[in-house]
């Protein structure tokens, strides 16, 4: 989950901030993504135990993704055009 420490934030917080992300081209974000995990998995040595974790956490956050932000979107949506099912 992404609720890290608050003091934490403002460091990773400017970092983020400095990284730019066209809306519009989804394989740059892709490709950042990717490159922050493969560094991280290369911190130590590439292992199963670091691929799996890193698997996990991406799971994770389109987990927390859908949940605080695609559902409510859905839920918006269905008002204003009628349920589906």
């Amino acid at each position: 989950m992404p609720y890290i420490d608050s003091n934490r934030r403002p460091l990773l917080n400017k970092w983020i901030e400095n990284v730019e992300v066209e809306h519009t081209d989804i394989g740059g974000l892709n490709y950042i993504i990717t490159k922050i995990v493969l560094k991280w998995i290369k911190r130590d040595s590439p292992s199963y135990l670091n691929y799996n974790q890193a698997i996990g956490v991406l799971e994770c956050v389109k987990q927390e993704l859908y949940r605080k932000a695609v559902s409510k979107y859905e839920d918006k949506k269905c008002e204003e055009n009628g349920e589906v099912y």
